[in-house]
């Protein structure tokens, strides 16, 4: 017997949503997660890498939905852009977006997303500033995966300079705001 969840409050004895339903419903906005934050980005003038607030989903994602249903987001993201829905920063899609330059950053949100669910998953007392370190982190591993990527195309020490350096600062507030949202999440939710 499949377990099911009952909306009673709202629509009583009419509408049921069984766990596949509802896992598939947090994958679609967990993209649509993404692609609403990826769509907050501007670009410094000498790197092909805009600041996005991708990142910020990917870990409010992982934190909450946890690192097996995260992976789906993060694929059911890459496959809307794929197939054309303009998910990526400025309204972006395609093949050539997930084969450009930016591309590791992207393929990088995979891995994040296990790692941010698996170690949020480990913080059982739901520290801030376990979260904020774990998000760090794996900002570091976001950039340096998408910094060894972006060198193919423009090498290792300009990638540096334009993929990586500039987007430290930035990921440490990101990341204090993702920890944030997780533990209030954890918290009250």
């Amino acid at each position: 017997i499949m377990k099911s969840k009952t909306i009673d409050k709202i629509y009583p004895y009419y509408m049921s949503i069984n766990n596949q339903k509802l896992n598939a419903i947090s994958i679609i906005l967990g993209s649509l997660l993404i692609a609403i934050l990826a769509q907050i980005s501007f670009y410094i003038p000498f790197s092909p890498v805009p600041f996005t607030g991708q990142t910020i989903g990917v870990f409010i994602i992982g934190g909450i939905l946890g690192p097996k249903k995260g992976v789906f987001c993060i694929l059911a993201y890459l496959i809307e852009g794929l197939v054309g829905l303009p998910v990526f920063a400025n309204m972006s899609a395609g093949f050539l977006v997930l084969i450009g330059p930016t591309a590791g950053y992207l393929y990088s949100f995979i891995p994040a997303v296990v790692m941010i669910g698996y170690f949020t998953n480990l913080n059982t007392k739901n520290k801030f500033w376990i979260n904020t370190l774990n998000c760090m982190l794996i900002t570091f591993f976001i950039l340096c995966f998408g910094t060894l990527y972006l060198s193919n195309f423009i090498g290792f020490n300009e990638a540096i300079a334009a993929g990586f350096y500039p987007f430290i600062v930035v990921g440490v507030i990101k990341s204090i705001f993702s920890s944030a949202m997780i533990g209030l999440y954890k918290k009250y939710i």
